[in-house]
C-alpha cells in the first residue's frame, strides 16, 4: 500500500484542526471542542509518525545504493544490511501504525473502560479463575500506567470471585481491551482436584466502553433505587453502613449493583456509570447486528456466547479461536503480558477493515 497520499492527508487536515482550534469561539461548545482536541492529538501522532516512516524509507535506500556500490564482503556492506534488518522492522510496525490511522478511528476507542468478570461453567473453580483474569487485567492496565478501580465484587467460599466489575482509566482503554469481550474457558487441575484430573470451566467477560450523559439518556422515572448494607470479606467498614447502592432500569430489566464505594453517593455514581455502558452497549451491539452479514469475518465481535480463548494450563497453552492463534506464553500472559494476544487482534482487525475499504 502506497501510504504516501495518506501522510499528506494527515498533514493538510492536522493544520484544519490546528485553524479550528485557534478560534475562542470553538469552546463555547464543549462536546466540539473536545472531539477537535481528540482529533488534533490523534493526527499530531499520525503525521509524527509519518515523518518518521518517510525518513526511514530514505535510510533504507542509501543502504540498499551502498550495498550496490560495496563489494558483499565489506565492512561497509556488512554494516548496510545490519542497519536494514532494524530498519525495515521500524518500517513495518509505523506502516500499522498509519494504516490504523487510515481505518476512521471508532468514537469509543478513546472511553475509559468498565470491565465485568462473571464465574461461569465449572463452580468453584471457575471462580478461581475469575480472580485469575481479573489479576491478568490489572497487571496489563498496571503495564500500560492505567489507573483500575474496582466498583463492585462479589465473592466465593474458597476465595475467588463469583463476579467482579471495575473501572479502567487512560488511554486507548477500550480501543486495546474490547476484543475481550466474550467466553474465556481454562483447562486446568482445580486446587480441589484429589485424583489429578484435568476439568474445563469457563468465564464471561465484557468490556464496556464508559458512557456519557450525552450517549444514552436515563429519565428518573424508569429507573428505582435502593440501599442496603454492602456484603464482603472480614469485618471491612464497607460492611457497617447502608452503603450498597442498586439500579433497577424499568425499560430494559437491567440491574446494577455497586458496593466497594466508601459512600452511598459514591456507590450511586458508579452504578449510574455501568448503567449506562451497559445500555450504550447494548445501543452499538442493535447497530452492529444491522451489518452482521457484511461483517462476519470481524474480529472482537464482542458476542458474549462466543468461546473466544482457551487457557490450557498442562499445555502450557493459549489459543484465540477468533484468529486461530495459538501461543505457548501462558504463564506471561496471566501475569499481564496481554499483548502477545491483543496486537495481533488489533492486526487482524485492521486488515479486515483496510479490506472493506477496498485498500
Amino acid at each position: 500500500m502506497d501510504l504516501h497520499p495518506f501522510i499528506d492527508r494527515f498533514k493538510k487536515r492536522l493544520a484544519e484542526v490546528e485553524s479550528a482550534l485557534g478560534d475562542p469561539s470553538v469552546f463555547n461548545n464543549q462536546q466540539k471542542s473536545q472531539e477537535l482536541s481528540r482529533e488534533y492529538n490523534r493526527l499530531k501522532s499520525l503525521v509524527v509518525q509519518g515523518d518518521a516512516f518517510l525518513k526511514m524509507e530514505g535510510e533504507i535506500r542509501d543502504n540498499q545504493e551502498l550495498l550496490g556500490l560495496e563489494p558483499a564482503d565489506s565492512e561497509m556492506a556488512l554494516m548496510a544490511k545490519e542497519d536494514l534488518v532494524g530498519l525495515k522492522a521500524q518500517l513495518a510496525e509505523l506502516e500499522v501504525k498509519l494504516q490504523m490511522g487510515i481505518v476512521p478511528p471508532d468514537p469509543t476507542d478513546s472511553r475509559d473502560t468498565i470491565v465485568e468478570i462473571r464465574a461461569g461453567a465449572g463452580g468453584s473453580e471457575s471462580a478461581l479463575f475469575a480472580a485469575d483474569l481479573f489479576r491478568m487485567f490489572s497487571r496489563y492496565a498496571e503495564s500500560q500506567r492505567w489507573k483500575l478501580e474496582v466498583m463492585d465484587t462479589s465473592h466465593s467460599d474458597l476465595g475467588g470471585y463469583k463476579e467482579i466489575t471495575f473501572s479502567i482509566k487512560g488511554d486507548d482503554v477500550f480501543k486495546r481491551l474490547k476484543y475481550e469481550s466474550g467466553v474465556h474457558r481454562v483447562q486446568r487441575v482445580p486446587v480441589t482436584e484429589t485424583q489429578g484430573r484435568v476439568h474445563t470451566s469457563t468465564c464471561t467477560v465484557a468490556v464496556l466502553p464508559e458512557a456519557e450523559e450525552v450517549d444514552v439518556e436515563i429519565k428518573p422515572d424508569d429507573i428505582t433505587v435502593s440501599v442496603c448494607r454492602a456484603s464482603g470479606p472480614g469485618g471491612q467498614g464497607v460492611n457497617t453502613t447502608d452503603s450498597a447502592v442498586q439500579i433497577q432500569h424499568k425499560p430494559s430489566g437491567l440491574i446494577v449493583r455497586c458496593a466497594d464505594g466508601r459512600s452511598q453517593q459514591q456507590n450511586k455514581i458508579q452504578a449510574m456509570t455501568v448503567l449506562r455502558s451497559r445500555l450504550l452497549e447494548r445501543k452499538i451491539a442493535e447497530e452492529h447486528a444491522k451489518y452482521a452479514a457484511q461483517r462476519k469475518a470481524q474480529v472482537g465481535t464482542g458476542e458474549r456466547n462466543e468461546r473466544i480463548r482457551t487457557y490450557n494450563f498442562p499445555q502450557n497453552r493459549v489459543t484465540d479461536h477468533r484468529i486461530e492463534l495459538t501461543l505457548y506464553n501462558l504463564p506471561a500472559l496471566m501475569e499481564g503480558d496481554m499483548g502477545s494476544v491483543i496486537e495481533p487482534l488489533m492486526q487482524d482487525d485492521l486488515s479486515s477493515k483496510l479490506k472493506e475499504m477496498d485498500l
